[in-house]
């Protein structure tokens, strides 16, 4: 029956989310895999009661059918939060949308603007999750590399002048995964002078800018927007739980009246449940204070990344240096393909994993790379991975000059 499947779907070629994660049943192993946060951290106790307070507001009623906006309040407080963490001055409750994680904010947006064979830019690499959904509308990709700021500001500009049909551009401006870096400030102005000047869209995808842990906060992309070209877009997946599904992103108002338009199609509305117990959860509980003990573990962690890589990586291996969020990007020597070291010899012989760099890229050309995840495990055992990966990697940098 794949005769009668959509063009889109390619039904001959894997998505490529899947097999990204090797299984491994080893007593020893460690995973540098999930970009998941730290389980211990999650205010469990806290979401129950505000499950059940919410579930009490309404009574029955609660699970009924609702709007496909949500709670007014929820999103006042989020537009509020906008305005005071993100520095969007012009945020209300009328500018946010509730999306089923920020994955569907991802897709919602990549619908709204992507014909098939539109021009668009990503990051290289980007996340390999926007790259999912983005293929299912099956655009053109032009790629801009990533440098220790951010993107390449004026290989995103060469590229505009050489394509001015580009209309949507992606990007992780803030810790990026997989890549780590953050846009800086000269770089998040310029890119929205150039939406300006060149008429396209953009798309800042930032769940993980809460989590910084050194340094001082830039403002977003969407503060420098002055003519509704940018769509911000944020999650509670990192900073609470992933198992809520509940993203928000902030955008003009003509530009989420399609939004809406596409969601009602897709799911009429997020669960009202989840939306109330996190209201709820907002009205009697710090999230603020929440992230400051989660960027304080966390920081330890990426303190043991960092100092893992200047000990044990060998000569010729590079990485980024996170200053937040959850990553950090290895490059090795291109006669290394990560893919094939995970599969046939980090995973089997030395217990460990990690997100090889091949389908971060829209054209899947760029083999050797990896994605490590710091905020999943133990200072210990980030110890112990990265001896065991970079054990690995000198041992193959020395096969290949032999």
């Amino acid at each position: 029956m794949e005769n009668l499947f959509a063009d889109r779907v390619h039904p001959e070629t894997a998505s490529r989310l899947a097999g990204l994660f090797p299984v491994m049943d080893y007593d020893d192993a460690i995973k540098f895999t999930a970009g998941a946060p730290a389980e211990n951290l999650f205010p469990s106790d806290e979401m129950k009661q505000a499950y059940l307070a919410a579930m009490a507001a309404e009574g029955d009623h609660t699970f009924q059918y609702h709007t496909v906006e949500g709670p007014y309040e929820l999103r006042e407080r989020l537009a509020k939060r906008a305005r005071e963490r993100m520095k969007i001055t012009d945020a209300k409750p009328e500018n946010v949308m509730l999306t089923a994680g920020g994955q569907q904010g991802i897709d919602l947006v990549a619908k709204l603007l992507l014909n098939k064979g539109d021009a668009m830019v990503v990051e290289a690499p980007t996340y390999v999750g926007a790259l999912a959904s983005f293929d299912m509308y099956e655009p053109t990709y032009y790629e801009v590399n990533l440098e220790a700021d951010g993107m390449a500001i004026d290989q995103l500009e060469t590229l505009l002048r050489a394509h001015p049909d580009i209309k949507f551009l992606y990007t992780v401006a803030d810790f990026h995964n997989p890549g780590g870096v953050t846009l800086s400030l000269a770089k998040r102005q310029r890119l929205v002078e150039l939406a300006n000047q060149y008429d396209f869209m953009i798309l800042e995808d930032t769940p993980y800018r809460d989590l910084r842990y050194v340094g001082e906060s830039l403002p977003t992309i969407k503060s420098f927007d002055t003519e509704g070209r940018v769509i911000f877009l944020s999650s509670f997946s990192k900073v609470l739980m992933p198992a809520l599904r509940l993203g928000w992103l902030v955008a003009d108002e003509k530009v989420l009246k399609q939004l809406y338009k596409l969601k009602e199609g897709a799911d009429l509305e997020v669960p009202n449940l989840t939306a109330a117990a996190v209201n709820n959860f907002l009205a009697n509980n710090s999230l603020d204070d929440h992230i400051a003990k989660l960027n304080q573990e966390y920081l330890i962690r990426q303190q043991a990344m960092l100092k893992a890589i200047a000990t044990y990586m060998p000569e010729g291996v590079t990485a980024t240096k996170p200053e937040g969020g959850f990553f950090t990007w290895v490059t090795v020597p291109e006669s290394i393909n990560t893919t094939d070291l995970l599969y046939n010899e980090a995973t089997p012989n030395q217990h460990i994993a990690y997100v090889p760099s091949k389908n971060f890229y829209a054209y899947k050309d760029h083999t050797n790379g990896m994605r490590l995840n710091f905020t999943g495990l133990t200072p210990a055992q980030i110890d112990d991975g990265m001896k065991r990966l970079g054990t690995l990697l000198a041992d193959r940098l020395t096969k290949v000059i032999n």
